[in-house]
């Protein structure tokens, strides 16, 4: 399936090009970069050589899809792995 705006938060984010666009952090506020790692509540970016965790939850992240697309996201939409975020989505349509 491919990345549209409309599902990227059902597929693994893993490998797409983020920046943060709005979090409690303040200093994490336009921090780019690739990410590499995600769990539960948090994603790992890689920014040149450094590694940052960032919490989901109340941040707000604009995601670029390989197609080029900028799609914004709110942290709490990504909360969970992606395997359970793809189950939940599956028990609504029942």
């Amino acid at each position: 399936m491919k990345y549209t705006e409309k599902n990227v938060v059902y597929h693994e984010l893993i490998g797409l090009n983020i920046t943060i666009v709005e979090h409690p952090d303040r200093t994490l506020i336009g921090r780019k970069g690739l990410v590499i790692d995600e769990t539960s509540k948090t994603l790992v970016l890689e920014e040149g050589s450094r590694r940052i965790r960032v919490l989901k939850e109340h941040g707000v992240f604009e995601f670029t899809l390989p197609s080029g697309v900028k799609v914004l996201v709110r942290g709490i939409e990504i909360l969970g792995r992606p395997e359970d975020r793809l189950k939940n989505i599956v028990r609504r349509r029942k």
